[in-house]
């Protein structure tokens, strides 16, 4: 039904849109004298922004081929290096430059492709070697290769880290720092030798209950049927994973959207402004922000059911209840994973105290190998992109980072 009624929507709207594309080129191409007018100047901007109004689900290039270090800019290629139906673990290559430490990012699953945090991976490439796990569209994946939910996205992160070996460090943004924290615990119960050297959680849901705010509220005052039943729906026989259950993009887009209406308005009306005036570095960049914001993927419905049921409803990795495959996941278990914790103040999506959480959980880390740092000035997104993230949290998580690698290699020189 919720497809059904997309696909109505987005083909009533596409004769709109097309004509409202083909206006804006058209002014566009207008003598000089005669486009600087005011009216057309207008027109256009109007055009423009009504022409891009809808979502996709076109995967966005990550687009890195450089990045600065020590003063000079590196190439960058990007290459697969594990692949499954369900993800491609991308390393960003930097072959001019050795000897980096090696980090994975492992994003999250949650309706936006995993090019959403390309501001987190280009900021770590100037100082790290880095990986990503690059989650694919749940609507392009056929039916044939099974469910995917908490447990598979924890065995996706373990067989990465496996797949990297010792001596890798694991960044986690938003969602995932549930099962990243699950698979560094499982790993450690087993003395595995992947075992990462540090975990960095990143504005995650390890505990709900903390400080809950109108996100956690929604989750936990609805059961879980509620949820089945009107926002998870059926891919149509017209694509790849044809017959497969998933919770649409397009739904968490207008989910989120309608969380900050006010704030996405002003967006849009500072972007039309910005294109009326001439502004085209200011509009290009809100632009920019709305096109990858825009691009959507649809999600697995066993994992986005689990996540709401384990994680915002019943709360089971804080109340030691959380199991991997009938094994039950215990976070002291981890010993020798240095542990840092990252929060926006104004985070109105995953609260300030949710994510410090796993420290009282980590009961097994030493206290100097843990780290928390609440940023003040931003929310959710701030955490992870933005001018906050490069001058003040990335320098946090890049000492963390090359602290616990020199206690590594201390360590197994000793």
């Amino acid at each position: 039904m919720l497809y059904t009624a997309y696909e109505m929507n987005r083909r009533a709207t596409a004769p709109v849109l097309t004509a409202s594309e083909l206006t804006a080129r058209a002014l566009q191409a207008l003598p000089t004298p005669l486009a600087k007018a005011p009216a057309v100047r207008h027109a256009r901007a109007l055009c423009d922004i009504v022409a891009k109004a809808r979502p996709t689900h076109d995967r966005p290039a990550f687009g890195i081929t450089t990045v600065p270090v020590d003063g000079r800019d590196a190439d960058v290629f990007e290459r697969s290096a594990l692949t499954t139906p369900f993800g491609t673990l991308l390393h960003f290559a930097k072959p001019s430059v050795p000897g980096q430490p090696r980090v994975v990012v492992v994003g999250p699953m949650s309706g936006h492709f995993t090019t959403l945090i390309r501001p987190t991976i280009k900021t770590l490439l100037a100082d790290h070697d880095v990986y990503a796990i690059d989650w694919h569209n749940a609507r392009d994946i056929p039916a044939e290769h099974g469910p995917f939910g908490l447990d598979e996205y924890i065995e996706h992160v373990m067989q990465a880290l496996r797949h990297l070996g010792p001596d890798t460090h694991v960044v986690a943004v938003c969602q995932p720092a549930v099962p990243v924290l699950a698979a560094v615990a499982l790993l450690a119960a087993e003395d595995d030798p992947a075992q990462p050297a540090s975990v960095t959680l990143m504005a995650g849901p390890i505990d709900t209950r903390v400080n809950p705010n109108r996100v956690n509220r929604s989750a936990a005052t609805k059961p879980l049927s509620w949820f089945e039943r009107r926002v998870v729906d059926t891919v149509p026989s017209r694509y790849p994973g044809a017959g497969r259950r998933v919770y649409p993009g397009v739904v968490q887009l207008t989910a989120f959207m309608s969380m900050n209406p006010k704030r996405h308005l002003t967006a849009h009306a500072r972007m039309y402004r910005d294109l009326v005036t001439g502004n085209a570095a200011s509009a290009a960049t809100t632009r920019a922000f709305y096109d990858e914001y825009g691009a959507v993927m649809d999600v697995p419905a066993e994992f986005y059911l689990e996540t709401v049921g384990r994680v915002f409803q019943q709360h089971e990795l804080p109340l030691g209840r959380f199991t991997w495959r009938g094994r039950r996941v215990d976070p002291g278990a981890i010993r020798n994973t240095a542990l840092l914790t990252v929060e926006g103040a104004n985070d109105d999506i995953c609260s300030p105290g949710q994510t410090e959480a796993a420290h009282r959980l980590c009961t097994g880390i030493p206290e100097e190998r843990k780290r928390h740092h609440l940023q003040n000035g931003v929310g959710h997104y701030g955490v992870f992109s933005g001018s906050r993230w490069e001058a003040e949290i990335y320098p946090v998580v890049r000492s963390f980072i090359e602290s616990a690698r020199n206690r590594e290699r201390l360590t197994s020189n000793g």
